[in-house]
């Protein structure tokens, strides 16, 4: 059973938040034991999220939360947001696919940096991104 501990809130509404949201990523990756490759991995895949935050949504939250379970650390990103929503998630993961001026690399690209990926998104509700990295001796 995975236990997470202490947990980071980080509102994302403008650019300058999502710089907050990769430095709290690399440093609690760091406290977490994740390799340098691993460290900088997970942080281009929260900047990724927030930065769909941003654009596609206006406003929403990234919460860090160091994980360990079954002899192994980690941390979960969740990205949340109250925006639009995604209409066709099975097409929004393949790569070069944009409903803005984008190259449509994001959350393809998110989804390979790290061991863990789960996407929720509703219309009109909001989506929900979860991103998950362990450390490499002991990644599934």
């Amino acid at each position: 059973m995975e236990r997470v501990c202490t947990e980071i809130h980080i509102r994302i509404c403008e650019a300058s938040d999502i710089v907050v949201a990769r430095r709290h990523t690399r440093e609690l990756a760091v406290r977490q034991g994740l390799s340098e490759v691993a460290v900088a991995a997970l942080a281009i895949a929260v900047t990724e999220v927030a930065t769909n935050i941003v654009v596609h949504a206006g406003a929403g939250e990234i919460v860090l939360a160091a994980a360990t379970g079954a002899g192994r650390c980690g941390v979960t990103v969740t990205a949340l947001d109250a925006g639009p929503g995604i209409l066709e998630i099975e097409q929004a993961m393949r790569d070069g696919f944009s409903t803005g001026t984008g190259l449509g690399f994001g959350l393809p690209g998110a989804r390979r940096l790290v061991d863990e990926f789960e996407i929720e998104s509703i219309v009109g509700v909001g989506t929900r991104v979860m991103l998950r990295k362990w450390t490499a001796t002991d990644a599934p």
